[in-house]
């Protein structure tokens, strides 16, 4: 059984302005718990069910293993229906980007998306299509949003994410910067070349004019249909996976 105080502390970290004060974030599920416990993240502590701890593998000594009921897993979940295991999980420093290791390849960048399964969608997308980098503007939502990790399935101990100011980040790459716009090239005429920044812009509003001004290779995801847009991590994926086409070439 867990504390009162336990249970406050894990539950508290539900909320951003505590995952940020205490640097720890939620994960659930066996499968992504898995994938991060041998990663470059630091797992605080394991909350599992006695029938669910069968499936783990032999943790590292410095891992703190909680064996708990279903009700006070039910407290401390973020889901509606708990998957039998939670972790904590500390939140690694960001480090400054080095810009050099961007020209190495393409990188996604992301201006102003809100929904928090649509990041998780994305980071999953770049995992399975082999990007490293997601480029995230300060107003983007955040990455340890429980359901932006939970959307990732694992894939987040993967592909790095960092938060910069994007119009800086754009003034300083020395690499084709493409840009999801309307009024674009067809993307499947596109030559991608080998390197790029693919930048995708917020649900509703778009690309940011100030970021809007920056692009120099702005592209569009052609269509038959009369629905306004695409949903941007349906985007994402259409423009991975045409990258990755032609890298195989």
């Amino acid at each position: 059984m867990l504390s009162k105080s336990q249970i406050g502390f894990i539950k508290s970290l539900h909320q951003k302005k505590y995952r940020k004060e205490h640097g720890i974030f939620i994960i659930e599920g066996i499968k992504s718990i898995i994938e991060f416990i041998p990663s470059g993240f630091q797992i605080h502590s394991i909350y599992v069910l006695s029938e669910y701890q069968h499936l783990l593998p032999e943790l590292p000594s410095n891992i703190k293993l909680f064996e708990i009921n279903s009700k006070d897993l039910d407290k401390i979940s973020t889901l509606q229906a708990p998957q039998g295991i939670l972790a904590l999980v500390h939140i690694p420093l960001q480090e400054k980007l080095d810009l050099t290791v961007l020209s190495t390849g393409f990188s996604l960048v992301l201006d102003g998306i809100q929904d928090p399964g649509n990041l998780g969608t994305i980071i999953r997308t770049a995992d399975w299509f082999g990007f490293k980098h997601i480029i995230c503007s300060p107003n983007t939502v955040e990455v340890y949003n429980p359901k932006t990790v939970q959307s990732t399935m694992g894939s987040l101990c993967r592909v790095k994410v960092v938060y910069q100011d994007l119009p800086e980040l754009i003034r300083n790459v020395n690499i084709p910067v493409f840009g999801a716009l309307l009024e674009g090239e067809n993307m499947y005429q596109t030559n991608w070349g080998k390197s790029g920044l693919i930048v995708l812009g917020n649900e509703g509003k778009g690309l940011s004019p100030e970021v809007i001004k920056l692009i120099d290779r702005p592209v569009t995801i052609p269509g038959a249909g009369l629905t306004e847009s695409l949903n941007v991590a349906v985007s994402a994926a259409i423009f991975c996976a045409d990258i990755f086409r032609n890298l195989q070439k």
